[in-house]
């Protein structure tokens, strides 16, 4: 999976974007967003590639009156984008919600094969989870020019949501860097600063596409990164899925059957329960309260064996200030780098847990 023969492609279109998204905007990298209230409905764009708990990820947004969802955009990844296409419409189908505009995205990473993950999703991605075929219709845009319209429409107040790889979010951007200080702030599931799920190193979000990673990680603009470090804690639990069980709502019935996949997928593994990775970024948009975060310098391995798509944290946001000296190096001093994300170091698992529940049992 390591593009050798494309490297130096790589490295021009990626110091080219970042360039040019340093120059748009420099100063304020994790500063908090234009100063809009939080208490306000936010606008959201999520970009998903649905899969089980993007699923669940999108009915938690759906139901929740804190959150006005723009656009849904689809991304390849846990499944094909047509696959992904079709599951979001019959997901937005189910929460009533097809006001909203769901458009196909990029087929395919940046330089990289696809890699579906039917093992962890089920075949049709939903879990095996079966829905009605959708009352909704696609949109006809491409997906990141969607991204670009929204973003444009509404200066300062979108919030983009990518719970998926970032494919889409670098496609956006390459096209029209205008747009990253027009960005409330990005709000991503994927990543890790403790080692991964795909491999040792990399998380799946990121390991599908590292290029796209590395082209929003440095795009200069508010990023917070819900990463394996709170997901992995964030565990639903067969008690939980016997309370939507016990609720006569479609979407409840819908959610328990997923929830129920995502656990099994975990047995014998030593957790406790299942993750619902994406469902946790969409809940922290909803109340930021629930995370714990650190700012640090995160860079995304591009080129290494077994590290390919590492979102390497820097929590001191240092590195040694080396210099040539004779036919050695000495260090000589520590430089301080600029830290680009809020990493998510902590989480209240409970309390979002609950939220999740009640709110897909429609309380």
């Amino acid at each position: 999976m390591r593009p050798n023969s494309k490297s130096a492609q790589i490295r021009r279109f990626l110091k080219g974007v970042a360039l040019l998204a340093l120059a748009v905007l420099s100063a304020a990298i994790i500063s908090p967003a234009h100063g809009q209230s939080e208490t306000a409905t936010k606008k959201i764009i999520i970009d998903t590639d649905p899969g089980t708990d993007d699923a669940l990820a999108i009915l938690l947004a759906a139901n929740s009156p804190e959150l006005d969802i723009r656009a849904i955009t689809i991304v390849a990844g846990n499944v094909t984008a047509d696959l992904g296409l079709e599951n979001a419409l019959k997901v937005m189908s189910l929460a009533g919600r097809c006001d909203i505009p769901v458009a196909k995205g990029a087929a395919h990473p940046l330089f990289q094969k696809l890699n579906t993950e039917e093992f962890w999703n089920g075949k049709n991605g939903l879990g095996g989870a079966e829905l009605a075929p959708s009352h909704c219709a696609a949109s006809s845009q491409f997906g990141p020019d969607l991204i670009i319209e929204m973003v444009r429409r509404y200066p300062h107040e979108i919030t983009l949501v990518p719970i998926g790889p970032l494919t889409n979010i670098a496609l956006a951007i390459s096209k029209d860097p205008s747009i990253i200080p027009l960005v409330k702030e990005v709000v991503l599931m994927g990543g890790s600063i403790t080692g991964g799920n795909v491999n040792a190193a990399s998380e799946f979000n990121i390991h599908s596409d590292p290029e796209a990673a590395s082209i929003v990680f440095n795009a200069g603009w508010p990023i917070t990164m819900v990463g394996l470090d709170v997901t992995e804690h964030t565990l639903i639990t067969n008690a939980d899925v016997a309370r939507l069980e016990s609720n006569a709502r479609q979407q409840a019935s819908f959610a328990a059957t997923v929830a129920r996949f995502q656990i099994g997928t975990y047995q014998g593994t030593g957790f406790g329960g299942g993750a619902v990775h994406d469902a946790l970024a969409v809940g922290a948009v909803i109340d930021r309260s629930l995370l714990k975060t650190q700012d640090m310098r995160v860079d995304i391995e591009t080129d290494g064996i077994f590290t390919r798509g590492e979102t390497v944290g820097n929590r001191g946001n240092a590195v040694d200030r080396i210099v040539p000296k004779g036919d050695r190096l000495e260090t000589i001093g520590v430089d301080t780098v600029q830290p680009n994300v809020h990493v998510a170091v902590g989480v209240d698992s409970s309390r979002f847990i609950e939220l999740l529940v009640s709110r897909l049992s429609g309380k």
